[in-house]
């Protein structure tokens, strides 16, 4: 187990304020710098990323009780190193053939069952599509967009800025340690602004490797990074010489900042609509993660690929994710729910239960798990949580399971009364939307069948266009979107700042630069080979995952072999 390095102390007011005023004096050349220099700093960036790599992930893994060597070590490349890389070298594509050609690239345009325009965003290469066969994603577009708006629109900044120079504040998210530097490459490529970035306390000993990868970053100014708590979070949220902020967290903390502590004050504060915060805060937040089986004519090989899948979406990162599969949503009656039920223990059961390092881990798990009658535990030993599923929940009750984002390793479960296909699809879209907290991202079970067929195919369709998510994954985990870089990832437009649900103010990766995105919608095969790094059977995640990183960061083919290899193997 590799040894855990210490992590930085709080930054003290005089050089929080000292790095706002470097930043303060950078954002107007920054907004003003052509893109020949944008490009050279997201190489120089990209550059520092690979130097880092290795140690940032020998650090994450003695932070969460990793070894090195297990196939677990894979989520911390996956997830860390080489979705920064991607996000970064993706950057540096679009912002190339911005200033060749005037515009970011996009795939081709379609029309979604109710008529939106929908536009191609994935695979992006010709290496997406070698390395993810099969797997498709569509960006659907607001209502009156059309294809003229689409290719007006996109790369905003870069034709019709709508600032002269702006200091965001990025509160990073303590979780997955690529959410960080991404964010702050969104704000910096993306939107043109210049960051702060307080790292959270929890994963604040990547800070330095942060700093060292971005170094040419904060040598121009357009970027520091500092540490600290909620103290240091609230003082420089406020400061005069921050013009926005960018959150990725819980709604709580985040109501916190735009509206003061809970009590009678802050609901007279919601009541007139008078936050304390008065500048602009986005948001990527927290979400009770949906999966909806759709019943069908399954077998079971396909049956117990799309468990294993559900399986790795609870088990990845120990379940601290906002986008782990915390509520499945079966079909009353439906005649393979307990042998689904069965496959999805028996694949938790492969991976190791694991260290609760994120704060808070045991108290929600008892407050959502005492006096449950049917309940399941899956292994568990002191100083971890047992991967746990909680079976059928009362759909018409308010189980807190609907509303409470457990962020730990806990799946619930409940049915909806039709095993019809078309009616399941109808009633469990409206129970997402209506009943479930978040609008992050949501997955569809569905078998292929299902899709093809006359009638249940357009059903999904409609199913698809209903949903009020971010993102919406067929067959597949939602975490996708969250790495491919060219997907947008964000909460499905339309929160308020009195009910944020899982964020506000558009998207961030999205390297393509796109403007009014409604959501993303990723499309997987019901059963693929080789099986993907995050299910908990595949052997060599580890070993994929470095080998991921290493093309990211180098672009070079010569590594195809090796991946495809340690894929196969897994």
């Amino acid at each position: 187990m590799p040894a855990t390095a210490p992590a930085p102390t709080s930054t003290d007011q005089r050089h929080l304020d000292e790095a706002l005023a470097r930043l303060h004096d950078a954002a107007p050349r920054w907004a003003r710098a052509p893109i020949p220099e944008r490009v050279a700093l997201a190489r120089a960036m990209l550059r520092g990323v690979a130097r880092i790599a290795q140690r940032s992930v020998e650090a994450a893994c003695a932070a969460k009780g990793i070894a090195l060597d297990v196939p677990q070590a894979g989520e911390e490349w996956l997830s860390g190193p080489y979705v920064t890389a991607r996000i970064l070298r993706q950057l540096v594509h679009s912002l190339t053939l911005l200033g060749r050609n005037g515009n970011t690239p996009v795939g081709p345009t379609g029309e979604t069952i109710d008529g939106r325009l929908s536009a191609r965003v994935f695979p992006a290469s010709r290496l997406d599509a070698l390395l993810f066969m099969g797997v498709r994603a569509d960006v659907h577009l607001e209502a009156g967009v059309d294809e003229r708006t689409l290719n007006e629109s996109r790369a905003r900044f870069y034709k019709a800025p709508d600032h002269d120079g702006r200091v965001c504040l990025v509160l990073g998210a303590g979780n997955i340690n690529a959410i960080p530097p991404a964010d702050v490459a969104t704000k910096l490529f993306v939107e043109g602004k210049v960051c702060l970035l307080k790292m959270n306390p929890v994963n604040a000993y990547l800070g330095p490797l942060l700093e060292e990868a971005f170094a040419e970053a904060i040598e121009k100014g357009v970027l520091s990074v500092v540490y600290g708590g909620a103290a240091e979070g609230s003082y420089l949220a406020y400061h005069a010489a921050v013009d926005e902020v960018h959150i990725t967290g819980s709604d709580a903390t985040h109501d916190n900042i735009v509206w003061g502590p809970p009590g009678p004050e802050r609901a007279e504060r919601m009541a007139r609509n008078k936050p304390i915060l008065q500048k602009e805060i986005t948001s990527e937040l927290g979400n009770v993660s949906p999966v909806l089986v759709v019943p069908g004519p399954w077998d079971a090989g396909t049956l117990r690929f799309q468990a294993e899948s559900v399986a790795g979406m609870v088990t990845h990162n120990a379940s601290f994710n906002c986008n782990a599969a915390k509520l499945l949503v079966t079909a009353r009656g439906w005649r393979h729910r307990d042998a689904f039920l069965a496959a999805i223990e028996h694949f938790m059961a492969l991976v190791p239960t694991r260290k609760a390092w994120y704060p808070g881990a045991l108290d929600r798990y008892r407050a959502l798990t005492d006096g449950r009658a049917a309940i399941r535990r899956v292994g568990g030993v002191e100083g971890t949580l047992p991967w746990t599923l909680v079976t059928g929940l009362d759909p018409e009750s308010k189980d807190p399971a609907f509303t409470t984002e457990p962020f730990c390793a806990i799946v619930s479960e409940t049915s909806l009364a039709s095993d019809d296909p078309v009616e399941f699809l109808e009633r469990a879209a409206a129970f997402a939307n209506e009943r479930i907290w978040g609008t992050l991202s949501a997955q569809l079970v569905v078998h292929p069948r299902t899709l093809a067929d006359p009638v249940t195919g357009p059903a999904v369709e409609r199913a698809i266009r209903a949903l009020r998510y971010g993102t919406v994954a067929v067959n597949c985990w939602a975490g996708y979107g969250f790495a491919f870089g060219t997907t947008p990832w964000g909460a499905y437009p339309g929160a308020t700042l009195t009910d944020v649900q899982s964020g506000r103010g558009g998207f961030v990766h999205n390297t393509l630069m796109l403007e009014r995105v409604e959501k993303c919608v990723l499309r997987h095969p019901a059963r693929t080979f080789p099986k993907p790094p995050f299910f908990p059977s595949h052997r060599t995640a580890h070993v994929l995952g470095r080998r991921l990183t290493l093309l990211e960061t180098t672009g070079s083919w010569r590594h195809v072999p090796g991946i495809v290899a340690a894929a196969v193997q897994g």
